[in-house]
C-alpha cells in the first residue's frame, strides 16, 4: 500500500494574476476580509463523500465504487453517502459535515455546481475542509480550480492537493460559489430544468432552453441600486433592468469576455446589469456572450464591488419575494437583495496545479 499524500496548507493569501486595469466599470467597497485559521485535518484525512445520485441509481453506485476504490487504495478511510432525491441533499450534507468534523476529515461533494454549493455551505457551517469531484453540465467551479473531469483523475488530484482559502459570494447571507442573480436568469434556469426533464442534461439542451427564454416575454424591474461598503458609503441610483447577474468565477467571466474577470482575485465581485432590450437585441447580446465579446456591449453595465444592495424602485409598491438564482438553482428571497463577498472563505483542498 502506498503512503497517502498529505495535504499542503497554502499561505492564506489570494493567489492568481494581478487585477485587470479599471475599464468602464465602477468600483465600491471596503477592504476584503482576512481568512481565519485553516481547518485541522488528520494525517491522512478520512473522506466523507456526498454524492448526488439524481442522474440514476446505477450510475451513482458505479461512481461511488470508483471513489471508494481509489481513496482506499491510497490508504485513506472513506465513506460515501448517496442522495437519491434533491430534497434530501441539504440534510445529508449537514450530517456528513458533522461527521467530517468529528474525524478531522475532508468533506467531498460529487455533482454539479448546485450540489457543490449545498455541500460547501455545510462545510463552512461546520468549519471543515471541502473538496469536489465535479460532475455537472458546465462545472465552472471545478474547472476554475483545476479539478479533472474524469472521476478517478479528480480523486488522484485531491489526494495530492493543497488546502487553501477561496473567496465565496453571499446573497442575503446564502453562499454562492459561481454566481447569483435575479430577473431573467432565474427564469432561464427554470426553463432549462424543464428541458432537461424532456431532453436530458447537455450543453445543447441548456442553450436551447436559453434561446426559448430569450424569445419570450421579459419583465423590466425598476430598482434602486446601492453599491459600496457596509457602512453605507458608496453610490445610489435608480434604473430599470431585466437582469442583475453577479459573478464569483473568473473562468465564466473570461468566457463571456468581461474584462474585469481578474478583479475577483483582489477580493471583489463583478456585477452585470442588463438595460432594457427587445427580443432581437437580447438575442444579439446572447450571441456576443457566446463569442466571448460581452464586454463590448453598451447595453450591459459592469460593476466591481464588495457589497451591492438592490431594492424595488417603487417605494410604495408592496414588497414581495422575488425569484433568484444561486449556482444554477432557483429559489425566492425577500428584498432588499444584498450581494457581497462572504466574511469567511471556503477552505478548499484543490489540485496542486490550480491557481
Amino acid at each position: 500500500m502506498t503512503e497517502p499524500s498529505r495535504p499542503v496548507v497554502e499561505d492564506p493569501v489570494c493567489q492568481g494574476r494581478p487585477p485587470a486595469p479599471v475599464s468602464r466599470h465602477e468600483e465600491f467597497g471596503a477592504a476584503p476580509p482576512m481568512p481565519g485559521p485553516a481547518p485541522s485535518l488528520a494525517s491522512p484525512p478520512p473522506w466523507v463523500v456526498v454524492l448526488n445520485g439524481a442522474a440514476g441509481r446505477r450510475q451513482g453506485e458505479a461512481l461511488a465504487g470508483v471513489i471508494r476504490d481509489a481513496v482506499s487504495a491510497a490508504g485513506c478511510q472513506v465513506s460515501v453517502r448517496q442522495v437519491a432525491r434533491a430534497c434530501e441533499l441539504e440534510a445529508t450534507a449537514a450530517a456528513a459535515a458533522a461527521h467530517a468534523g468529528a474525524l478531522r476529515g475532508l468533506l467531498v461533494a460529487v455533482g454539479g455546481d448546485g450540489t457543490l454549493n449545498t455541500v460547501a455551505r455545510a462545510a463552512m457551517g461546520a468549519g471543515v475542509a471541502f473538496s469536489a469531484i465535479p460532475q455537472g453540465t458546465f462545472n465552472y467551479f471545478g474547472r476554475c480550480h483545476g479539478f479533472p473531469v474524469d472521476p478517478a483523475e479528480a480523486v488522484a488530484a485531491v489526494l495530492g492537493g493543497r488546502l487553501r482559502p477561496v473567496q465565496v459570494g453571499s446573497l442575503n447571507g446564502r453562499v454562492f460559489l459561481v454566481n447569483a442573480s435575479f430577473g431573467l436568469y432565474p427564469r432561464l434556469l427554470e426553463d432549462r430544468e424543464a428541458f432537461k426533464q424532456q431532453w436530458g442534461r447537455s450543453r445543447l439542451t441548456a442553450w436551447g432552453a436559453a434561446l426559448l427564454t430569450l424569445l419570450g416575454q421579459h419583465r423590466q424591474h425598476p430598482i434602486r441600486l446601492q453599491a459600496g461598503a457596509p457602512d453605507g458609503t458608496g453610490v445610489e441610483r435608480s434604473l430599470t433592468s431585466s437582469t442583475v447577474f453577479v459573478a464569483n468565477n473568473r473562468l465564466q467571466l473570461e468566457q463571456l469576455g468581461v474584462p474585469e474577470a481578474a478583479e475577483l482575485e483582489a477580493g471583489r465581485l463583478v456585477g452585470l446589469v442588463l438595460r432594457p432590450l427587445g427580443r432581437g437585441a437580447l438575442l444579439g447580446l446572447a450571441l456576443k456572450g457566446a463569442l466571448g465579446r460581452l464586454g463590448e456591449a453598451d447595453a450591459v453595465e459592469r460593476l466591481v464591488f464588495r457589497r451591492l444592495q438592490i431594492e424595488p424602485g417603487r417605494r410604495w409598491w408592496p414588497v414581495r419575494d422575488v425569484a433568484v438564482a444561486i449556482d444554477g438553482e432557483s429559489t425566492r428571497m425577500r428584498p432588499p437583495l444584498v450581494f457581497s463577498v462572504a466574511e469567511r472563505p471556503l477552505w478548499l483542498l484543490a489540485p496542486r496545479g490550480a491557481t
